[in-house]
């Protein structure tokens, strides 16, 4: 788990959301996230098993947030939770051991900890910086990423307000995944913007 970890917005069309999030895996997307808070369910299972097909076409793991039965019933990669959300262990147990589990940690290494003896497979930390998607407290401090390279073998996703630009030092203090929305989605050019991330993780 490394590279530009791509998570869709809030869109209810679902021919544009299928056509930006190719977009980002032509340009190196290494994982892809369905969140769609406010579809219904008949729209979230309709986004979730055409996104799926796709990214099985480019070979990425396909996760799905919050919602474990739908990931069980689609027989996706794996499910995100956040701290709102289904607990960690919880999870693991319904999913059982092969699949991916992740978890938001927030600006909380406890929670990190927590997620890790829980079975989580990767911990995300953020908000970082000001995010024109999701609405949180910008207070994590970049020293936690370093810190949980220091404490937990897990990989770490870093998200809130990314760009190519200010997520750098984020990857030189050890994150492995950036998680980005509008800077792709709401990109002129996703695939570029995509394969910028990715850059980031081959110099």
């Amino acid at each position: 788990m490394k590279g530009l970890y791509l998570v869709t917005p809030d869109w209810d069309d679902t021919q544009k959301m299928l056509d930006v999030t190719e977009a980002g895996l032509r340009g190196g997307a290494a994982i892809v996230q369905y969140r769609h808070k406010t579809a219904s369910p008949e729209l979230r299972r309709e986004q979730a098993s055409q996104l799926q097909a796709l990214c099985r076409r480019y070979g990425r793991p396909f996760i799905i947030n919050d919602f474990v039965e739908l990931a069980l019933s689609l027989d996706a990669d794996g499910i995100h939770v956040g701290g709102t959300d289904a607990a960690v262990a919880q999870v693991r147990a319904a999913v059982g051991p092969s699949k991916i589990v992740g978890s938001s940690c927030y600006g909380s290494m406890q929670l990190a900890r927590d997620a890790y003896a829980a079975g989580a497979s990767y911990v995300a930390f953020g908000g970082f910086y000001p995010s024109r998607v999701k609405k949180y407290e910008v207070s994590t401090p970049p020293e936690i990423v370093a810190q949980a390279k220091k404490e937990i073998p897990l990989p770490n996703v870093v998200i809130g307000g990314m760009t190519q630009q200010n997520s750098l030092p984020l990857v030189q203090h050890g994150a492995d995944m950036v998680a980005a929305i509008s800077s792709v989605y709401m990109a002129d050019d996703p695939e570029a913007a995509a394969r910028g991330f990715a850059q980031l993780f081959t110099a």
